[in-house]
């Protein structure tokens, strides 16, 4: 393969990573800046109806949004009126004969015109700091109580709704979206009302003062709009191959260096220095042109106000020759012409803002109108529900599908009674680990009946139910806080030596003593201080300290090393002890013990008994063991 023919091969290669890895980006929207969130959101789908619900959370905040609305007025008319008050000033005072011997008048005058022109810029100023330092106070209490129902909300939804949105896409809602509203309710507002009165203001004191100037400034300036939007556009294109250049030059260096060992291996130094090179050589190329689009955005768009500032001075110095015009309307005139463009690039830059915010508010919203998981199955609470159950578990004919269209469950029946060991075995994706979703009522069956002691788990309350049952999965999550607090997570009013006694129960007593604090040993990051198998027996210590008659274990022990997993295997036999245990496993060795093993295929329980009795069935089971042992 030719240089060249490599080189393109390379540009494809990770390029097309780049743009899969954007792509992914895009779903996700989690961990980006500002700007790429905006970018991404774009236009709300429903304006009016998100403006409507927004307009909700600042309904409770109506008087000190009247006093904010109040104060931009004021701003923005003591800005205007500051600004007109030059022209009386430099024709009364500045531009006069020296020779007049009225001086002394004019500078008294002139003294006190200054004051009085200070007092309303001191105005300007306070209604400015008072209405952003309301505005704030006003858009973070209303951003508390959006935050506080987008979680409550979280919590209500059932599990399908974490099964199909991937986690950082929900914490965008929390961070991107909610910042973009933040931001809006924060500065935006109030500088699009600002805006809005200075464009008008000053359009109508241009075309009092002079309404040729006026007319000029107005007509020319939609060029330098126009001009000023082919270059943004120009230097978009620019940044866009710069970025993907420079995750071509990224993606082949994360690659070459984490493979190292094999680049040395096979003595491809020489090729992989060349092909960086090459690499690196397109990125400089793309920066180079990007950087200079960006660069002369500022110099452009300058000179052209400046143009437009010279024909007006050099029109309105014709009309103070030949048609008299004053020298005060003249200079509040050129004032206005280059003051004139920047409200309005303000209020265009700060309308992309709200529909960003908009976008991120209606993303909010939608979870916000989410169904909430269902208190009950059908509208029914026992009224004697006791607080604890025995653990008596029955399945009768369960079908289960997570979409109407494919069931995954089929016919299941089963019993279970408090010091049983219930096993499923099967191939993945067989359904084991949803039967045990069912029976907290993470997910509601199509048909059937799951009872509790006799009764209809959908008759319970979600947390009557789930109080009584405890979980142990394959993957830990442990909480920042210390030890004690997380074993403790099992039962909130648990004592300390409640937990103790739970942490020896799981094997976990030993360990936990020999931390640097002990039970008060921070714990962050999901426990990354501790070990998987520790981590697990931490895991096993607060389902124990739960009391919780049912006990479900996920491929508790399929992460850990065989000494590990003998000490979880331990505490596993001590915390099953007169509960009713449900347990997931592919390893065989770890459910030889069980009083009874089903063995379920594309979702149906096709063989059941003991491990003895299943070896002399001579059928699915026993050749899924004697394959283990051959291996072994």
């Amino acid at each position: 393969m030719s240089k060249t023919d490599r080189y393109k091969r390379l540009a494809k290669k990770y390029g097309d990573r780049e743009e899969k890895s954007q792509k992914k980006e895009i779903r996700v929207l989690a961990g980006m800046d500002r700007g790429k969130a905006m970018s991404l959101s774009g236009k709300p789908k429903n304006m009016k109806k998100t403006i409507g619900r927004l307009a909700g959370y600042l309904a409770g905040e109506k008087v000190w949004l009247i006093i904010v609305v109040f104060c931009t007025l004021l701003q923005a008319a003591a800005t205007l009126s500051g600004s007109y008050l030059l022209r009386p000033i430099i024709n009364a005072f500045i531009y006069y004969d020296p020779n007049e011997s009225n001086l002394s008048d004019r500078m008294n005058g002139l003294f006190l015109a200054l004051l009085f022109l200070g007092m309303i810029y001191l105005i300007s100023v306070f209604t400015q700091w008072l209405m952003q330092r309301l505005m704030l106070q006003v858009s973070q209490r209303s951003l508390k109580h959006l935050r506080n129902d987008l979680y409550e909300k979280l919590e209500t939804l059932p599990m399908k709704y974490f099964d199909n949105h991937v986690t950082g896409d929900i914490m965008s809602r929390f961070t991107n979206d909610v910042d973009t509203v933040g931001e809006m309710l924060n500065t935006t507002l109030i500088q699009l009302i600002s805006g809005i009165i200075t464009v008008t203001g000053t359009v109508i004191l241009m075309m009092v003062t002079n309404w040729i100037l006026g007319l000029i400034t107005i007509l020319v300036t939609p060029l330098l709009t126009i001009i000023s939007k082919t270059i943004i556009k120009r230097g978009r294109k620019a940044y866009a191959k710069q970025q993907q250049c420079l995750g071509v030059l990224n993606g082949f260096t994360e690659e070459t260096i984490s493979g190292q060992k094999v680049v040395k291996v096979f003595h491809h130094e020489e090729i992989a220095i060349d092909e960086f090179a090459y690499l690196n050589d397109e990125l400089t190329k793309t920066q180079i042109k990007a950087q200079f689009q960006s660069g002369i955005m500022g110099p452009v768009t300058h000179q052209l106000c400046n143009v437009i500032y010279g024909i007006t001075a050099c029109v309105g110095g014709i009309l103070v020759v030949k048609h008299g015009f004053d020298i005060g309307g003249l200079t509040i005139s050129l004032n206005y012409t280059r003051q004139f463009n920047r409200p309005i690039n303000e209020i265009s830059m700060q309308m992309n803002t709200v529909f960003a915010a908009l976008a991120g508010a209606e993303r909010v919203f939608e979870v916000l109108e989410e169904e909430p998981e269902k208190e009950e199955g059908n509208g029914i609470i026992t009224e004697e529900e006791p607080e604890t159950f025995l653990g008596n578990v029955t399945f009768s004919h369960v079908n289960f599908g997570y979409d109407s269209k494919r069931l995954v469950l089929s016919d299941i029946t089963l019993e279970a009674h408090p010091g049983q060991k219930i096993a499923f075995v099967g191939s993945t994706g067989a359904g084991k680990t949803t039967i045990t979703n069912l029976l907290p009522r993470f997910y509601p069956i199509q048909s059937g009946e799951i009872r509790m002691d006799g009764v209809l788990i959908q008759q319970i309350k979600k947390d009557v139910l789930r109080q009584n049952i405890a979980m142990v999965l394959q993957e830990t999550h442990l909480f920042t806080g210390t030890v004690r607090e997380n074993i403790r997570y099992g039962r909130l009013d648990a004592t300390d030596e409640e937990v103790e006694q739970a942490a020896k129960a799981a094997c976990a007593h030993s360990f936990i003593i020999n931390l640097e604090h002990g039970y008060d040993t921070v714990l962050e990051n999901d426990g990354e201080n501790l070990s998987q198998g520790q981590r697990q027996l931490l895991n096993i210590a607060r389902a124990a300290i739960s009391k919780a008659p049912i006990l479900i274990l996920d491929e508790a022990t399929s992460s850990v090393d065989t000494r590990t997993e003998r000490y979880i295997e331990e505490g596993i036999n001590r915390l099953m002890k007169n509960r009713t245990t449900f347990m997931i496993a592919h390893r065989l060795s770890t459910v030889r013990k069980s009083n009874l093993i089903m063995v379920l295929e594309h979702g149906k329980i096709i063989e059941r008994g003991s491990h003895e009795e299943l070896l002399l069935q001579n059928g699915r089971y026993a050749s899924l063991y004697h394959e283990i042992a051959e291996l072994d």
